[in-house]
């Protein structure tokens, strides 16, 4: 409990995770309050639904019926940027907190046990970490068909064997410790070695990389759904709306500002909420493991 404390109080002493809070929680508000913020129009019922206005091609600016107007298809962007807040958290946390319980689990009976057990895990994670990323995620999605959730599974994928090799590189530098030869002295069961005394003492690294890589994960997920390959049409997703206005870069004689909302807007919601989970765990690494903060 005092490390606790003292852990949030180093937390409210860095202005680095104060901004980083701050931006998350107006985003995490924005998500609860998504149906009071953004109410779907009457009649429309399925709110994984962005609402439409036609099917012109061409993005309509700003009015008073569509505040931030509407992208090509005629899709309400206010609506989409604001819903699509809560697919940004669904992403990042179901990915993130996956990896971790694989890579945690992998990565503690690789370093743990060692031998024929380390070197058939850390083979199989070899494999995966020969794939170039975006381009193995890419692939399984398409192989999974278009969906968000297809976007998870595939992340999950490329991402947990980094997560594997890190947690047993650190799991190996402790566990030949002297309290834990001790706790095998006294005949305790491998589980409760693992999860009592090697673990607490050797998964900060991997939650520090966890919390910088959120961030990264909504990123990739955007980029999918950019190429055509996350959320199907329609479906309200930051990197989706992005994708809409790909032809509205350039707008009328070249003109780059004719349709920047289209584009600017969406990308500013993907740029703050990344900004804040870097911003936090930039924080956390610098209180979890300060001989990083300072190199």
């Amino acid at each position: 409990m005092k490390g606790f404390k003292y852990f949030l109080y180093q937390l409210r002493q860095n202005p680095l995770s104060i901004a980083g809070l701050s931006i998350l929680l107006i985003f995490l508000a924005i998500a609860i309050f998504a149906p009071v913020i953004a109410p779907a129009p009457e009649g429309h019922r399925n709110t994984d639904q962005i609402p439409r206005d036609g099917y012109s091609p061409t993005p309509q600016p700003p009015s008073e019926e569509h505040i931030f107007g509407t992208t090509q298809g005629q899709y309400d962007i206010f609506y989409g940027v604001i819903w699509g807040t809560r697919s940004a958290f669904k992403v990042g946390l179901i990915v993130i907190g996956s990896v971790l319980l694989i890579g945690i689990a992998l990565g503690s009976i690789a370093g743990y046990f060692g031998g024929l057990i380390d070197e058939t895990i850390m083979r199989i994670t070899d494999i995966f970490l020969a794939f170039p990323p975006l381009i193995l995620a890419m692939a399984i999605t398409v192989a999974l068909g278009r969906s968000l959730n297809s976007v998870i599974v595939a992340l999950i994928i490329v991402s947990w064997p980094s997560y594997t090799r890190l947690v047993r590189g650190d799991i190996l530098a402790v566990r030949e410790e002297d309290y834990v030869e001790a706790t095998r002295g006294i005949g305790s069961s491998h589980l409760r070695i693992i999860t009592r005394h090697i673990l607490p003492n050797s998964i900060y690294p991997t939650l520090i990389m966890a919390s910088l890589d959120i961030g990264a994960v909504v990123l990739a997920a955007a980029a999918l759904s950019f190429l055509g390959l996350g959320a199907p049409e329609g479906y309200p997703d930051w990197g989706q709306m992005v994708g809409f206005a790909r032809n509205w870069i350039i707008g009328p004689s070249g003109n780059p500002f004719a349709y920047w909302y289209a584009v600017t807007i969406p990308g500013l919601f993907i740029l703050f909420f990344v900004l804040g989970w870097n911003l936090l765990g930039d924080a956390f690494r610098d209180i979890l493991d300060p001989r990083l903060g300072k190199s």
